[in-house]
């Protein structure tokens, strides 16, 4: 397989070196986990040649004979070296029995720099402050971005006209190797197949197997919607898909657990406060959208929001939804003393177009910057003080 250089997740990484901190790398299946390991590896080994590597991969049947852990615990301190730094990777942690007590062990001897990855079932962020005692740091991973997708296939230009293919493949780069569209389409079905068998009907138990599916049909059909768990509920019962709030609102928790879908709360801009009803959830990346509901409802606006609300998770920003009296701003986005307010749009050539996606934000009276995102395939203009970008130009970090 094509590999690429994710710098920004290595960089985090880097920064990260010698902390006393658990680094635990978190994000959706196949999104590359494994492969920044490798990478991080690799970057010890020619900068510090010196350092005791131990890197333990459990999907490498190597170490078949250390899945407990007491075996793991006497593995690590055999291959110990003192008088030298000691850095421990481990791969697929989960198929180590009680991986936890030899991880904490280790976090407390303060005798190694520990990194780990794993499935999602045994390492949700919910669960690894109950996990580790210890401090730990989570290093969110996210599939390509389309950046990282036009790098992987050498785009240099036409950007915006390879967005719409974007869309569709995704960020899942496992599936860039099949050239057959339907056998593309077959991997990503299979990652989300993998996904809710293991990640969610095993971990919760759940019965109802049918609802989820529903459930998460009806969830990518529609990203970028505001809605509420009793609202979900009260449509999949006029359905005939007999369920209740509480159950949707458990099930939709799962799926944000195992990064399948982002939640997104509202932001009173006015009143600056944090609203508790009405969210909206992204998908982590809409190829599962594509390869499980096909293309019907097409709807480029609320995929490029999609896209957005995906990429400044990606560049670290805290994201929001806004709302202004009636008027909603598809995102606050937040970052330590930075605060952007954005609105997304496909087309706005027509000029009512453009002014009802200018609104929401000329409403706001603070000076905090205000961007209009949308399929210009122009250089970046300001419109009423408004800077309006291509989005598929802002996707790749020009912002001028």
């Amino acid at each position: 397989m094509k590999l690429i250089e994710r710098p920004q997740y290595l960089n985090r990484l880097k920064g990260l070196k010698d902390t006393p901190d658990i680094k635990i790398i978190t994000g959706i299946r196949r999104a590359g986990k494994s492969e920044l390991m490798r990478a991080f590896a690799k970057y010890i080994k020619e900068t510090a040649p010196k350092t005791n590597l131990i890197h333990i991969d459990y999907g490498d049947l190597r170490y078949d004979n250390i899945k407990d852990y007491k075996s793991l615990f006497e593995y690590v301190e055999k291959n110990y070296k003192p008088d030298t730094q000691n850095v421990l990777m481990v791969d697929e942690v989960q198929l180590c029995d009680k991986f936890e007590i030899a991880i904490n062990s280790f976090h407390n001897s303060r005798k190694y720099d520990v990194y780990l990855t794993g499935s999602n079932a045994f390492l949700l962020s919910s669960d690894l402050a109950t996990l580790f005692t210890g401090r730990f740091i989570e290093i969110p991973i996210f599939p390509f971005s389309f950046e990282e997708y036009c790098n992987y296939f050498e785009i240099k230009d036409n950007y915006s006209d390879h967005l719409e293919d974007y869309l569709k493949k995704g960020g899942l780069a496992g599936s860039y190797l099949y050239k057959n569209e339907e056998d593309a389409t077959a991997y990503i079905k299979d990652v989300y197949t993998s996904l809710v068998k293991r990640d969610l009907i095993d971990r919760y138990n759940i019965q109802d197997v049918a609802l989820l599916d529903t459930l998460t049909e009806f969830l990518m059909d529609n990203i970028s919607n505001i809605t509420t768990a009793n609202n979900i509920a009260n449509i999949l019962n006029k359905s005939k898909a007999k369920t209740n709030h509480v159950t949707i609102g458990n099930y939709i928790k799962y799926l944000c657990n195992a990064f399948m879908f982002y939640k997104v709360k509202r932001y009173d801009i006015r009143g600056k406060k944090y609203l508790e009803i009405n969210d909206k959830y992204y998908l982590s990346d809409l190829s599962f959208r594509y390869s499980i509901l096909g293309v019907r409802n097409m709807d480029y606006g609320r995929a490029y929001e999609n896209i957005v609300a995906i990429e400044l998770l990606r560049r670290g920003y805290e994201i929001y939804v806004g709302k202004l009296y009636q008027k909603e701003i598809d995102f606050v986005a937040m970052k330590g003393s930075e605060k952007i307010y954005i609105q997304v749009s496909d087309d706005i050539s027509r000029e009512q177009t453009a002014q009802r996606e200018l609104s929401p934000l000329l409403s706001i009276k603070d000076a905090y910057p205000k961007i209009l995102l949308a399929n210009t395939k122009h250089t970046m203009t300001t419109m009423e003080g408004v800077k309006v970008f291509d989005i598929a130009m802002w996707l790749l970090g020009y912002e001028s």
